[in-house]
């Protein structure tokens, strides 16, 4: 931003700033409502690219007229089922076949053991893509709520399809609205303005148009993958962000108009103090984020380049919409505590965080290893966090339709019904093959796939061939997404994978589980390392310094472990969730480590500038005393935004919004409040080693410890 413009021409650049950016608010923000339109929520959107599963499915399609998802409708009645009810069910399924998108004629319906019950497979076209929602609901529509002692659900891999694609169908409204809501309130806390609080939300939501117009066109053209989970972070994501890089900017230029008689030039000084902070923080989120295309799992891939975008949006607009805005409203927009220009006074050293301060610099050693030792007590709970993949009972955390027949299902049957494992051999083993699966603990039944099992007519007859393969599905006794079932599934790999010339492959819906669990263990290992040395280099560069950024590091990595920690008591004892999904460390890692080293880069790069004035120990009071309340307000909101994604009724989101929530929480109140000032204090003008802010006088450290 230029120093020498006149008053009425700053303004009038300030206008056509905002005036062009809300011609652009115009055009985007239409998009914001149609992220659902270019969303793909099916199961090939988190399948490993090359997983067994993914080239045994490969195999199958061979085998199969279409592909199809298979919905599992089932009857039951615990005193057993009347004639009537076998009527009905006849009925019901003859109405099924009608229904479009169904892949028919249906095979009969199998009825349990026990007489209590009747299942009825139900083919889905998977050219239905989204539409297997609509599909689901017709069969309920059908089926209707059993009544007189009967009950009717629509589970299998299906309904839980379509209870997912309702879940995130409400999160273009209302998870947009509760964010929203959350971010007013904070802002009209923090600045007990009845004018501020617009300019950070206006901003805010432009942010998310911007965004959600970018994200729409790559997901259009098939340039990146959006799914469900990653709409959800992106709108929590881009409101948080921004509203913290708000704060900052704000904060700085309510510092700066006591010194500047001109709005104009308070924002010139104050973009020049934050813009480096905020880039290096949106950087470091932006980079973290992009580390997650290393992923071998098409879901984590997809909300990398997604919530890589929504922060590059962010910074656009926090730099640009929101100097114009607050240039535009001068000294009124703080009102009624307008800020007095009084170049004379000193604005940093008072109030709560002064004598935060204070107490830091009179016990800075006992600070730091208390505080130390305390997250590390913390750390312990990770024991009790656990990593398994979510079963499907375990997936919502309110009981949906496809719960309940799955439940059904385990109760009256092999549990693998209706969702078999797939074994793909070369013919001349299919004799052994069958043998070795049969012979797997856990398998209930192995038949091969025939061409009259593939048409739904005819009694079985030879197994079908193709291209010198056969397909065989094991039924297991375990629930398809159930431990024991993946348990299964290892086994039956390691027995058919010792079938010599074979060549088998074990797919399905319970392999596709087990690999991506296999897929997310080497993503932790290959990632987080990764996103570590971006941090590291980032911060070496914002610093100009090496020990500096080592310690922060450190010091977060100490915050994610005690956060987990944690988590790990609260998802078991107080929400009493199951366990974890397996991606879900890693989710936690980029967003706490990315998003919690921002609390320390706002410190530090303060730190930095007042030490180059007062020396390296005053430098960290002044920039403590100056920063704190403002990153606490941002803290607080970004753990507040994270927090929304807790009205969606998925344990996986639900456990990602607590974590990022208490996680940032202990960033900025225990570890950017306390530890790092502390330790930066402690260490002195070292701190900066190698950089020349290290070699300051021996005058400056007898001063200071003296």
């Amino acid at each position: 931003m230029s120093g020498a413009l006149g008053r009425g021409r700053a303004t009038l650049v300030a206008l056509v700033v905002v005036l062009a950016w809300l011609v652009v608010g115009g055009l985007a923000g239409p998009y914001s409502g149609r992220l659902s339109d270019v969303a793909t929520n099916d199961n090939a959107a988190f399948l490993p690219a090359d997983a067994e599963a993914t080239r045994a499915q490969e195999l199958s399609r061979g085998f199969i007229q279409r592909q199809t998802t298979p919905a599992l409708v089932v009857y039951e009645r615990t005193t057993g089922l009347t004639d009537a009810d076998k009527r009905k069910v006849s009925a019901d399924a003859a109405r099924f076949a009608q229904v479009p998108g169904v892949v028919g004629p249906l095979p009969p319906p199998i009825p349990s053991a026990d007489g209590q019950a009747l299942q009825v497979v139900v083919p889905i076209d998977d050219a239905e893509g989204e539409r297997i929602g609509t599909v689901v609901e017709q069969l309920r529509a059908i089926t209707g709520d059993g009544g007189g002692g009967l009950t009717v659900d629509v589970a299998g891999p299906a309904g839980l399809l379509a209870d997912l694609i309702e879940v995130f169908s409400g999160i273009d409204g209302a998870l947009l609205l509760v964010t929203l809501c959350v971010v007013l309130v904070i802002l009209l806390v923090v600045y007990r303005s009845p004018v501020l609080w617009v300019f950070p939300l206006l901003a805010a939501g432009m942010s998310y148009a911007l965004a959600s117009l970018f994200v729409y066109l790559l997901a259009d053209a098939d340039l990146v993958t959006l799914n469900g989970q990653a709409q959800g972070i992106l709108t929590v994501l881009v409101f948080g962000a921004g509203t913290d890089y708000a704060l900052l900017l704000v904060a700085r230029y309510r510092e700066e108009l006591h010194r500047h008689d001109r709005p104009w030039d308070a924002m010139r000084a104050a973009w020049r103090g934050a813009a480096p902070a905020v880039i290096a923080s949106g950087g470091t989120v932006i980079l973290s984020l992009l580390c997650l295309l290393l992923s071998s799992l098409n879901s984590n891939r997809a909300l990398g380049p997604v919530a890589a975008v929504g922060i590059a949006a962010t910074l656009l607009v926090m730099l640009t919409f929101l100097p114009a805005l607050l240039v535009l409203g001068g000294r009124w927009a703080f009102w009624p505590r307008r800020p007095r220009y009084d170049p004379g006074g000193t604005q940093i050293e008072h109030g709560l965080w002064s004598r935060i301060a204070g107490f830091v610099a009179r016990r800075a050693r006992p600070v730091w290893l208390i505080t130390a030792v305390g997250l590390g007590v913390l750390a312990i709970g990770l024991i009790q966090l656990g990593t398994t993949t979510l079963g499907q009972s375990d997936l919502f955390t309110k009981r949906t339709d496809s719960v309940a027949g799955q439940d059904v299902i385990a109760r009256h049957y092999p549990a693998g019904t209706g969702s078999p494992a797939t074994i793909i051999a070369n013919e001349a083993a299919a004799r052994q093959v069958t043998e070795a699966a049969q012979g797997t603990r856990g398998v209930a039944d192995v038949r091969p796939v025939t061409r009259e099992r593939t048409a739904g007519t005819g009694p079985p007859g030879p197994p079908l061939v193709v291209d010198g393969r056969i397909q065989l599905e094991a039924t297991l006794t375990d629930p398809p997404d159930s431990t024991g079932a993946e348990r299964t599934i290892r086994d039956l790999r390691a027995t058919v994978h010792r079938v010599p010339d074979a060549d088998a492959l074990v797919g399905g819906f319970t392999a596709t589980n087990v690999d991506i669990t296999a897929a997310a263990e080497r993503d932790q290992n290959v990632i987080i390392p990764v996103v570590l040395a971006v941090i590291a280099v980032i911060l070496s560069l914002l610093l100009r310094a090496l020990l500096a950024p080592l310690l922060l590091i450190a010091t977060v990595l100490l915050s994610f472990t005690a956060t987990l920690g944690l988590c790990g008591v609260l998802f078991r004892h107080v929400f009493d969730f199951p366990g974890v999904d397996a991606a879900f460390p890693l989710f936690a890692f980029v967003f706490l480590v990315a998003l919690g080293i921002d609390y320390n880069i706002f410190l530090m790069s303060r730190v930095r500038e007042e030490s180059v004035r007062r020396g390296t120990r005053a430098g960290v009071l002044a920039g403590l005393a100056v920063t704190g309340g403002v990153i606490t307000s941002a803290g607080i909101v970004l753990a507040a935004t994270f927090s929304a994604l807790t009205v969606l009724p998925l344990v996986v989101l639900v456990e990602l919004g607590t974590a990022v929530a208490v996680g940032v929480l202990i960033d900025t109140i225990v570890v950017r409040s306390l530890l790092v000032p502390a330790l930066a204090y402690d260490i002195g003008p070292t701190i900066w080693w190698p950089g020349r802010l290290a070699r300051t006088s021996r005058a400056e450290g007898r001063r200071d410890t003296g």
